[in-house]
């Protein structure tokens, strides 16, 4: 029997546990698109690229598999490289399809010719462009199983224009079965002794929980270890909900004193990247011994030398812990003075928090607006959290209870991954039962939301239920408020004389829900926000289309005063 080359792709992605396909259709990928509908795989058709790919990764993360992005030659791939950029570089598992020439039409300016292969190769793990179709399931397998072991990242797959159409006959095609989840590894044991050894030693202790342990699915044995050794932990910005933020262990309020002064610090799936300082003095102290659990063995004494490496998979290497420390006492004391001190700073920064969540005055600060937020949100809410301010202020004021439940510019600092990121998540809740869906919430800067705002409309066209919230301040990082751009904006030009950072005041970034004739709402005051989340939230279980919320912020509302400069670059 003769079956088409669309299928047999199709029915590769379907054998390998693929179910979901973001990207926007043309030629020559529309017969794929439909190939895989017609396989049972979900097509969802993007707007862009950009947020086709980041969509896809972020699959990867939440569950582990790579979810697919469909894209057209050219300048479809050349548009989703950012995403499989931003998936390499935090190390979550992406399958990318590319339409590609015909096989008798290489170097002859074909449409949309473009050396696609190479253009991948410095993002993604494993590039391929198929010689015959009888190769295919082959190389979608090795990219779906390569996507995920090891250090997970992005895979890519290019199909020919001509072989999506052809067919072959199916005596020729052998399927490979299903790869199964990544090889447990377990670390070296006389490395496991030497760590509890070191952590027994430790007169100032500190756990810290990266996105590679919410990635790893490992917060049930990372619960027990931090809690059954009464350990102070500060998790990384998607590391939160591994152990819920409002644990009285979690130090982040004190989260400067805690990094100064840790003696011992043992990183689940955390890397000591710009995220957090290099493990450098002064942000660290030089004389802290770290003990590094990763994946990959070429990540240990990256920028700091490790104490002790273990390599293996973080479940495992913390199931490892567990079992050396079983029946012994806690490692910390309670009352000790390391506990006295973080304890001291976490209230004094609590209290500074506080009293910025309580500013009254308007226009809105980020602080009061976010108050009133949190007010409404249930504890299995999913945040998509990006923007400068929006993003930075975000990660002290929202906390996750559970992981895998907050989504933001990640290891990369990527900006418009926002919209994207909260379709994939919606998508993953509506597999759920109903009482077992939680709500997708995707607050963004005004900046960040302009990147890809237009995936508004396929989140409503894929009736998916998403709060949007633009925390509008006219700009980015710091706006301008209506009088000083109406003075400068009478000059001859705008190009020599209206900051970089400013974007038009005051616009109303609701009016997009009415693209759809959908609910959008324009916020100037706490009252206003107040009932306008009243009612979003008690009509969201029946809900089936997104509601945009454009919150009104003064453009000069920033962060709380830092004991250190937080940002990417290093100031030593």
């Amino acid at each position: 029997m003769m079956v088409e080359g669309s299928a047999v792709i199709a029915q590769s992605l379907k054998t390998q546990g693929v179910e979901f396909v973001f990207g926007i259709v043309g030629i020559p990928i529309v017969e794929l698109a439909l190939a895989f509908q017609d396989a049972g795989i979900q097509f969802i058709g993007m707007r862009n690229e950009q947020a086709a790919s980041y969509a896809a990764s972020a699959v990867g993360f939440l569950t582990g598999r790579p979810a697919c992005c469909l894209v057209v030659p050219g300048p479809g791939l050349i548009h989703a490289l950012a995403g499989m950029a931003n998936a390499s570089v935090n190390c979550w598992p992406l399958l990318v399809i590319a339409g590609g020439y015909d096989t008798d039409q290489a170097g002859m300016g074909a449409f949309q010719e473009w050396p696609q292969v190479e253009a991948s190769r410095p993002y993604v793990k494993y590039a391929a462009r198929l010689e015959g179709l009888q190769f295919a399931p082959f190389h979608i397998e090795k990219a779906v199983r390569t996507s995920m072991y090891g250090r997970p990242g992005p895979c890519y797959i290019e199909v020919p224009g001509d072989m999506i159409t052809n067919t072959v006959d199916d005596s020729s095609i052998s399927f490979p079965s299903r790869c199964p989840s990544p090889p447990s590894m377990l670390a070296d044991p006389t490395a496991i002794l030497k760590a509890v050894d070191s952590l027994r030693n430790a007169k100032c202790p500190l756990v810290i929980i990266g996105k590679g342990a919410a990635y790893g699915k490992a917060e049930k044995e990372i619960r027990k270890f931090v809690l059954k050794n009464n350990l102070p932990f500060l998790p990384t910005p998607m590391g939160k909900g591994v152990m819920p933020d409002d644990h009285p262990l979690c130090v982040s309020a004190a989260r400067s004193r805690c990094l100064k002064g840790a003696d011992v610090i043992i990183l689940f799936g955390a890397r000591l990247n710009w995220i957090l300082h290099f493990g450098k003095s002064p942000r660290f102290s030089p004389n802290a011994k770290v003990i590094q659990i990763d994946v990959c063995a070429e990540e240990m004494s990256n920028n700091v030398a490790s104490h002790v490496m273990l390599v293996g998979d973080i479940k495992s290497v913390a199931k490892q812990l567990n079992s050396a420390l079983e029946g012994q006492v806690s490692l910390c004391d309670p009352g000790c003075s390391w506990w006295y001190s973080l304890q001291q700073k976490v209230q004094e920064n609590s209290l500074l928090s506080k009293s910025l969540m309580t500013d009254a005055s308007l226009p809105m600060s980020f602080y009061s607006a976010y108050s009133m937020i949190v007010q409404f949100l249930p504890r299995s809410v999913v945040i998509v959290n990006e923007g400068s301010t929006t993003m930075d202020i975000g990660r002290t004021v929202f906390n996750s209870h559970f992981p895998r439940q907050r989504l933001d510019a990640g290891t990369f600092g990527t900006m418009g991954v926002g919209c994207g990121f909260a379709i994939a998540a919606a998508l993953l809740e509506q597999q759920k039962l109903p009482s077992q869906q939680a709500p997708v919430l995707c607050i963004q800067g005004d900046s960040a939301f302009g990147f890809s705002g237009m995936e508004v409309e396929t989140a409503h066209r894929y009736k998916l239920p998403v709060i949007f919230i633009v925390m509008n301040n006219n700009g980015i990082y710091q706006g301008m408020d209506g009088e000083s751009w109406a003075d400068i904006s009478s000059a001859d030009c705008l190009g020599t004389s209206l900051p970089p950072t400013s974007l038009t005041p005051n616009l109303q970034y609701n009016m997009f829900a009415g693209l759809y004739n959908g609910e959008g709402y324009n916020i100037k005051t706490l009252n206003e926000l107040s009932s306008t989340l009243k009612k979003v939230f008690t009509t969201l279980p029946s809900r089936r289309c997104p509601v945009i919320i454009n919150v009104e912020v003064s453009p000069y509302s920033s962060k709380k005063p830092q004991e250190f400069s937080w940002l990417t670059r290093s100031k030593l």
